[in-house]
């Protein structure tokens, strides 16, 4: 028992007692640095301010791995004047320590990014609709995709230094081999650059109803990536458009109207003829008054031509709702008025008739035939 605890023996254990409390010391720090991060992510999030919210958040999983790999490395450092080995060498520490540090920051730059998207694009969402901002989704989504890249980007020629890369020689060896993959991904290329002219011109949206009068393209985008834009059809299917495509098509954009068009033709009979004029009359009146329409805009109520078995008259003008549903509601109801002015005057609807003349010449002749 004397000789366990014996002043060599207590040497021999005293690496293993210095890497237990480089642990100990490391998980206490780790714990104390969580719970701060914890109690002030709590207190911040009762505040209106995003970016703190997004920044504690995304800091978390970097500062609890950062602390853990440096005391992991710490113990190895330790440990190297015991173990004689050249893979725990000081050249080799200090490595891992740079590489640590770079990709847990690119980690926490990524994360910030992200939280902060998705906390401005729900922002965005919850704004009404007539509220004007000087971010929109596309923006957004646009940015911040240009943002993390730019990340990646940035670390990966901060940490090739690192591993002993140079930069000069990647970039002359990319310049001679850029050509060839240039040809290679000429469509991924040509789709880039689709989608940064979307982004540019910003012909639509998400969220914005787009036809095609040259394709068989018509929906709502849901998504605008580097490659492809999703529009979700009428019928709920999924069109994957390669961003190329809209570089080459005429686009229409319904959701960017102002107004909504109602043009139809109405017929009435030929012997309700002299009520035309007052017919007219009494549904431009209508329209005009009608709190639905705008009157504004181009409102023409006119008698249009002599069809074959009707007195034809149009009317032409625009709804101030551009939403679908509503639209349809306020037609019905300028349709359904229209009804009860033409009533009123005494007058009906044409429908297709044929009309046959010289039957009262025959009438006479049929009734002797029928008296013999």
């Amino acid at each position: 028992m004397f000789e366990f605890l014996s002043l060599e023996r207590l040497a021999e254990l005293g690496w293993g007692v210095e890497l237990f409390a480089v642990v100990t010391l490391t998980l206490i720090a780790r714990f104390i640095a969580m719970r701060t991060l914890n109690v002030l992510g709590r207190q911040f999030e009762k505040t209106n301010n995003l970016w703190d919210d997004a920044l504690f958040k995304a800091a978390h999983d970097p500062v609890s791995w950062f602390m853990l790999i440096m005391g992991l490395l710490w113990a190895i450092q330790i440990s190297d004047g015991y173990i004689d080995t050249e893979l725990f060498s000081a050249g080799n520490l200090d490595l891992v320590r740079q590489l640590t540090f770079i990709v847990l920051l690119m980690v926490f730059l990524v994360r910030f990014i992200t939280l902060s998207e998705e906390r401005i694009l729900k922002d965005l969402q919850e704004r009404p609709d007539g509220e004007q901002t000087r971010m929109d989704p596309t923006t957004l989504i646009a940015l911040a995709k240009l943002l993390r890249l730019s990340v990646v980007i940035s670390s990966a020629l901060v940490a090739l230094p690192t591993l002993g890369i140079e930069i000069g020689a990647l970039l002359a060896f990319g310049g001679v081999g850029g050509i060839a993959v240039g040809f290679a991904a000429q469509d991924l290329l040509s789709n880039f650059f689709g989608g940064l002219m979307i982004y540019l011109d910003r012909p639509f949206a998400i969220g914005d109803w787009i036809r095609s009068p040259d394709r068989e393209i018509e929906g709502t985008v849901e998504s605008i990536g580097w490659r492809l834009t999703v529009v979700r059809t009428f019928d709920k299917r999924p069109l994957y458009v390669p961003n190329s495509a809209f570089t080459k098509l005429a686009l229409e954009n319904p959701s960017r109207m102002t107004n909504r068009r109602i043009n139809e033709t109405i017929g009435i009979r030929y012997q309700d003829s002299e009520k035309m004029g007052g017919i007219i009359d009494s549904v431009k009146a209508m329209l005009t008054a009608h709190a639905d329409i705008d009157a504004n805009q181009t409102l023409i109520v006119n008698f249009n031509a002599y069809n074959s078995s009707s007195l034809d008259f149009f009317i032409y003008c625009f709804t101030k709702t551009t939403n679908w549903i509503r639209f349809h509601e306020v037609k019905q109801d300028v349709l359904l008025k229209i009804v009860e002015i033409v009533h009123q005057h005494g007058a009906d609807f044409a429908f297709p008739t044929t009309t046959l003349d010289g039957l009262d010449q025959l009438r006479p002749e049929s009734e002797a035939m029928e008296s013999h």
